[in-house]
């Protein structure tokens, strides 16, 4: 086992760690520590995995750093989902009929069972945000492949607060899509306007800058590298802090289907 930071061996300072795991409500993971796994499919990629169901999430994120020549295989499976983001680098993604580079703030999502290959298109190592999720199908209504990027995006105010911004990666209002994966961005200062507490999980990674985030109720330091979970009625809310840079994270959330009983 190895870590991401490539930090090992005898330490000058006491050890200790920001992460807070709270199975089934939150989790704030930092990325000091993280270590990589071995992920059949993955090829020259230092992978992190991070939301799983162990966590309480219904889906699966990773932080994965494409080394020169890095691929993956095949990332899906009969009736799952994905979604890949690159944080920074340039990746090429394929359904196997097309192909699609992925550059900083581009993205890709492949409906239930098409299989995703990817692989590094520079010699640099590219990092990526991935998810995937059992979809949930609905009669009449079916998702389809997006690509896209969010630099070509005009943001959204948030609730009409014009330091708070939203990018939204799939359709808001096609039943198709049982998820979502969204950019939110807070300017040094700006906040949520309240606490929020929702049916709906995130998984999240802080992509810039940093600030105070609220889990359950408690307040939490964060910066960029760091991820997030929210389960289910956890409460929840962020206040950005620092100097020239908003605070802001990818994150996904499910939508548009009918709690099951």
């Amino acid at each position: 086992m190895s870590y991401k930071n490539n930090r090992t061996g005898y330490q000058k300072q006491l050890l200790g760690s920001r992460s807070v795991v709270k199975a089934g409500n939150f989790a704030l993971i930092p990325n000091d520590g993280l270590v990589k796994n071995n992920v059949p499919g993955f090829e020259n990629v230092d992978v992190s995995i991070m939301g799983t169901p162990r966590l309480g999430a219904h889906f699966v994120d990773y932080i994965a750093s494409f080394q020169k020549g890095g691929k993956h295989t095949g990332f899906g499976g009969e009736g799952i989902e994905t979604v890949a983001y690159v944080v920074s680098g340039k990746l090429k993604v394929s359904d196997g009929k097309e192909e699609n580079i992925l550059t900083d703030g581009g993205y890709a999502y492949f409906p239930e069972s098409v299989i995703m290959t990817m692989e590094n298109a520079q010699d640099e190592p590219t990092e990526v945000f991935l998810y995937k999720k059992r979809y949930q199908p609905i009669a009449g209504h079916k998702a389809y492949k997006i690509v896209g990027n969010t630099h070509d995006r005009a943001p959204q105010d948030y609730e009409g607060m014009t330091d708070v911004h939203l990018w939204d990666f799939l359709p808001t209002d096609d039943l198709g899509f049982d998820m979502n994966m969204h950019i939110l961005a807070f300017e040094p200062g700006a906040s949520h306007a309240y606490i929020e507490t929702h049916y709906q999980e995130h998984g999240a990674y802080l992509i810039s800058g940093s600030g105070m985030y609220n889990l359950d109720n408690g307040w939490y330091p964060v910066e960029k590298g760091d991820y997030l979970y929210m389960g289910s009625y956890s409460p929840q809310a962020a206040y950005a802090v620092g100097r020239g840079e908003p605070l802001a994270y990818v994150y996904s959330k499910d939508a548009n289907r009918d709690p099951e009983i």
